[in-house]
């Protein structure tokens, strides 16, 4: 082709079927988006406000459409800061190309300005496969062999480009001694256990009587397999927070998540079960699995590397998720003792009428489960969902149900501040008819979120439909850390480092030409909603929630109980608010609710 070496990777991206790209401009990648401008809109560019963001937005595209996300930042800070968000695509398994500008390859080496070790820098994160262009005839295979190992191994790539070789003519690799000659293609392998192996799973399966299965991100597009394994052994189903949308919650039998943002029948189900499932799932919290012995196990990864990590398992299955249970189905038999599944639909219809009861009960000012609890309700069908780590993970996790055909995630494995509101922007730009949500805490909004609201504005009139809406639970507090100290550590809310100022996001909004809500009495939260999925604009909701409503674990062990006593006779600034509303959320369980 002819053309710049610029010209030539937009083109390479765009066979590759690359529609998107996040990012940011600068120097050192000039090349490249002169070379976007050039292509005439084949691949869109979406400016982010922060590279960060960007990253975040090409985790999320994966996470949301199962394609390759793509991020573009300029050398230097530019690069360094992508990091952040191409680890949350590294924790989570995200197949993720970063395309990193680098300054001219004659001042390689002389300490120029901007001038980062970037393959150093990238080695880690991207570790499966970066590489720095040095000539133009070097570009396609690098750039082929990116997106081949992202998309192949799910994992993150960079190709790095000095800022003089992008404004080369681009050529073709001659056919001599020491040339690569790659090109454009991979479909998806079938990835399926050998006979014996699943049968080796079926006998353990079928042995059980109290089966129990985890399943997490990498079981996603096997939902109808989940649950018709779960249905022939009259199994219960837990979720890891990135597994949250495999199966809805009106399932009696699915007992919502696991851990400490996790049920009290997700916790019982793992207690008492007596073989151990685990479908694409890397949960990292061993204690919340059973005891080591107590079950027999059988797990289905993808990566090998993932297999009997968190549990000692019987039988580790390579696979594909959907595949692998859909060649098990057949070898497993239909229980005739349902007493099990009974027993588990028993603990979640108790488990249900406890989260109500702890959303209804008053607080100061907003209880902030009600705040998820009243959504609930009144998602959209095909509603995206997307949340930011934080107490406000606790409600996302607990307080909202997930209906079929809704999707949601969060960072899951880096668990970072921040993602909620560019995951809600990526979610949009993938499906625009689609309505957005994003939960957010108001500390994550004041390190990042706020800035790409602007995004919103700058892009949301391109949308087919304007639903989109970030809410944030606004308690001056960085309250997830302030109870892990409380409840972790034994120390009283250290007000230095906790205690954030209290900023208007709704006025902030409406200054950028979105709508606006502030909600500060619990009778205006439902209403909340609706004005707001009703709105012609995308919407900030600013919930004035109460940070003293404790996200409880679903097991309180007495050393975390000891260290919370012991927090309070220290003297917590927030004593009062703490003890009143502990105990309302315990009594709960027990008490009728007081609307």
């Amino acid at each position: 082709m002819s053309g710049t070496v610029g010209d030539f990777l937009v083109e390479r991206l765009y066979q590759w079927g690359v529609r998107r790209i996040f990012g940011y401009p600068g120097d050192g990648i000039n090349g490249v988006f002169g070379a976007l401008n050039r292509a005439g809109g084949k691949i869109q560019f979406i400016q982010a406000r922060h590279e960060e963001m960007a990253a975040f937005m090409a985790s999320a595209h994966a996470k949301f459409t199962g394609e390759l996300g793509v991020c573009i930042a300029t050398s230097g800070p530019g690069a360094s800061h992508l990091l952040t968000g191409l680890y949350d695509a590294r924790m989570d398994h995200q197949p993720v190309l970063a395309i990193v500008g680098q300054q001219a390859r004659a001042a390689l080496g002389g300490h120029y300005q901007q001038e980062l070790d970037l393959v150093s820098m990238f080695k880690d994160v991207a570790g499966a496969f970066v590489q720095q262009a040095s000539t133009p005839q070097q570009v396609r295979h690098l750039v082929d062999r990116a997106v081949r190992t992202a998309v192949g191994e799910r994992r993150v790539t960079a190709v790095i480009l000095p800022n003089d070789l992008q404004d080369l003519p681009y050529e073709d690799p001659p056919r001599a001694h020491g040339t690569v000659h790659s090109g454009v293609g991979y479909s998806k392998p079938k990835v399926v256990p050998f006979d014996a192996d699943l049968q080796r799973a079926a006998d353990v399966l079928n042995a059980g009587r109290k089966v129990a299965i985890l399943v997490g991100a990498g079981a996603l597009g096997a939902s109808k397999e989940v649950a018709a394994v779960a249905d022939q052994l009259g199994a219960g189903v837990a979720k890891a927070l990135l597994g949250k949308g495999v199966l809805p919650d009106e399932l009696p039998w699915v007992t919502g998540a696991i851990g400490l943002l996790g049920t009290e029948p997700s916790y019982k189900l793992m207690a008492e079960c007596d073989t151990l499932l685990m479908i694409g799932s890397g949960f990292p919290y061993s204690e919340f699995l059973p005891k080591e012995g107590q079950a027999r196990g059988v797990q289905i990864d993808l990566q090998p590397d993932m297999l009997s990590l968190r549990y000692p398992m019987e039988v580790n299955l390579v696979g594909d998720a959907a595949q692998t249970l859909q060649a098990l189905l057949p070898l497993l038999h239909t229980r005739p003792d349902h007493s099990w599944r009974k027993k588990i639909e028993k603990w979640r219809a108790s488990w249900d009428k406890t989260l109500s009861k702890r959303a209804l009960v008053k607080a100061d000012p907003i209880n902030p489960q009600r705040v998820v609890h009243e959504l609930s309700p009144r998602l959209p069908d095909l509603a995206i969902i997307s949340s930011d780590s934080g107490s406000c993970a606790n409600w996302y996790a607990r307080d909202l149900m997930i209906r079929e055909g809704m999707q949601c995630s969060l960072s899951g494995g880096l668990a970072c501040m921040g993602a909620a509101v560019p995951y809600a922007i990526a979610a949009k730009f993938a499906h625009p008819t689609r309505p957005v949500i994003a939960l957010v805490g108001d500390g994550a909004m004041q390190m990042n979120n706020l800035a790409e609201l602007i995004t919103v504005a700058k892009y949301w009139q391109q949308w087919e439909s304007p639903t989109w809406i970030c809410a944030v639970f606004n308690n001056e507090d960085l309250n997830q850390v302030t109870w892990e100290q409380r409840v972790m550590e034994g120390d009283p809310k250290f007000e230095a480092s906790q205690s954030i100022p209290d900023v208007p996001y709704h006025l902030f909004a409406i200054s950028i030409g979105l709508e606006g809500v502030y909600v500060e009495r619990e009778e205006d939260v439902a209403p909340a909603w609706e004005r707001a999925l009703a709105a012609d604009r995308p919407v900030l909701i600013e919930f004035k929630t109460d940070p003293n409503v404790a996200p409880l674990p679903p097991h309180l062990k007495l050393e975390q109980a000891r260290k919370f006593a012991t927090t309070l006779l220290k003297g917590d600034p927030d004593e009062a608010g703490v003890i009143v509303q502990t105990a309302k959320q315990v009594l709960s369980a027990v008490l009728p609710a007081k609307k």
